[in-house]
């Protein structure tokens, strides 16, 4: 018994020496693992499309006609011309505001919310139902 323990010991603190069996079967076994793990098992795959923007939109104001939203920067990929700026945070309030979802609307205004150091920080976007 005493031998056993110290062979789980040894193998699970990786202490035998390149070359030994014991160490190319704990290799081998480390393969197995990585090549025949199940992919369901892992949930982080990579983020597709426009960021998740739950959280960083928010109703700024509702006339009836048109609603104000306020749409936070780090919901967007840094823009590097209007129409894509405006083409992302459409795809972000749909994702954000369920009562955009399937259905369409317009973006009437986009204006830019800066910090004190002339950052932008958050959008305020005008939009037509």
């Amino acid at each position: 018994m005493h031998t056993f323990w110290r062979i789980l010991v040894r193998t699970v603190f990786w202490s035998y020496e390149r070359g030994t069996w014991q160490y190319d079967i704990a290799v081998v076994a480390i393969v197995l693992f990585v090549l025949l793990t199940p992919r369901n098992w892992f949930h982080d795959q990579p983020q597709m499309g426009v960021p998740e923007a739950a959280g960083k939109v928010a109703l700024v104001s509702d006339d009836g006609k048109l609603r104000t939203y306020r749409v936070d920067a780090q919901a967007l990929a840094p823009p590097a011309r209007t129409p894509e700026l405006a083409n992302d945070l459409h795809a972000a309030m749909q994702k954000a505001v369920p009562a955009f979802r399937g259905r369409g609307f317009e973006i009437l205004r986009i204006e830019a919310v800066r910090d004190a150091n002339g950052t932008v920080i958050a959008y305020d976007v005008q939009v037509k139902p």
